[in-house]
């Protein structure tokens, strides 16, 4: 007997950051699209879209109404500053949030499930891949709120304990633009590299003005000295082109993954949206988040939250991003990091990547994490791809 079941995706289309969430709906709706056409998977989800509009308090709202009207699962939220709005909801409504962003980690709530990678799943690969290379003397932008504030915090410490040191730390309210103060001090103290944690409308402006500033000044070439993250997604270098050429990215997916299961996955979306459309993280990981939610409720015969969290805290799912297991403890999934540098043609290129999926450790609590911050070791080196 098929079940039909509510789920409710809660992301902004619209807003400072909307080009993020409009490749998470379409992510999820497609992941949607084939669990409803699957007869053996004998599970019909009925999506509604409800958009905040990049307004924090909204989502909440939103959230708190969806619970009320019978949904017991929200995928959704980009920003940390909106999932933390949200979780408190999901708890009160005994509910489940399926989060699926790179965030800084230092959470964990036993009613959200974590499909985005924590710090020791992308930053700390960055910087263990980074630092040999282009030195210890960065220059940190974020935006101004939690991801841009933690991650920040976070390579401070990664820097100080190689005995480097942060050359400056300047933050943009969301959405901002103007960047020229900015660059003009990356210009005067020229550090090794810039790691940015802006988003949306913030990225991309920063991306065009320290491209105008390489063209002008061959010292800040991105071979010289290259703008790096954990949250450039191929969303953004369709917005920005060439201004992301050179530039270094962490993340546990991208367009490019050789992989028997990625491959098969671009050949199905490339019939339902063209050909030549890059998959981006964000369309990626929403997609992997549904089809594990719709398994999980195919197996429990139910979307009871605490039934459907045992189940998918207690199984493997075969996904884009790769074998997937979430953590009982921790809620977080074991994701394998990549890095990929910006090419000429516009796309992701990876040049290294993980052995093996790495199992999150949000707090930063394990051995490998404490002795990477102390610089007794570095995390397990990713393989250069040739």
């Amino acid at each position: 007997m098929t079940g039909t079941y509510p789920i409710t995706l809660l992301f902004s289309a619209s807003g400072t950051y909307a080009a993020l969430g409009r490749e998470a709906v379409a992510g999820a709706l497609a992941a949607v699209v084939e669990v409803n056409a699957d007869e053996q998977l004998r599970v019909r989800l009925t999506p509604t879209l409800l958009d905040p509009e990049g307004q924090d308090q909204r989502y909440a709202q939103l959230a708190d109404q969806a619970l009320r009207d019978g949904a017991r699962h929200i995928v959704g939220t980009i920003t940390s500053s909106a999932r933390k709005e949200v979780i408190p909801v999901v708890e009160r409504h005994a509910a489940l949030l399926w989060y699926a962003f790179p965030y800084e980690g230092y959470e964990a709530s036993h009613h959200a499930l974590y499909f985005g990678a924590s710090p020791n799943q992308h930053l700390l690969p960055l910087f263990s891949h980074l630092l040999p290379h282009h030195g210890s003397r960065p220059f940190i932008v974020g935006s101004n709120y939690i991801w841009g504030w933690e991650i920040a915090r976070i390579a401070r410490e990664l820097i100080e304990a190689r005995g480097g040191a942060v050359l400056g730390e300047r933050y943009l309210p969301l959405g901002n633009v103007n960047c020229e103060q900015i660059i003009a001090e990356i210009r005067a103290k020229k550090p090794d590299f810039i790691l940015s944690n802006l988003v949306g409308e913030s990225l991309h402006a920063f991306l065009r003005a320290y491209h105008a500033l390489g063209l002008e000044d061959e010292d800040f070439r991105p071979e010289r000295r290259p703008v790096v993250s954990c949250n450039l997604t191929e969303t953004d270098l369709a917005v920005v082109g060439a201004a992301a050429e050179g530039h270094l990215t962490a993340s546990a997916y991208f367009d490019g993954l050789d992989t028997a299961a990625n491959l098969a996955f671009r050949a199905r979306m490339a019939e339902r949206q063209g050909k030549g459309k890059p998959i981006s993280s964000c369309f990626a990981s929403v997609y992997s988040a549904v089809h594990i939610l719709a398994q999980a409720i195919a197996e429990a015969g139910s979307d009871d939250p605490r039934i459907v969290r045992e189940i998918v805290t207690a199984r493997h799912f075969d996904t884009p991003l790769g074998r997937i297991a979430v953590d009982p403890a921790t809620q977080h999934a074991d994701l394998t990091p990549h890095l990929a540098r910006v090419g000429a043609d516009g796309s992701f290129h990876i040049v290294a990547s993980g052995a093996r999926p790495v199992p999150a450790d949000p707090y930063l609590a394990g051995d490998a994490a404490r002795e990477a911050l102390a610089q007794r070791t570095r995390p397990e080196p990713l393989r250069v791809v040739k």
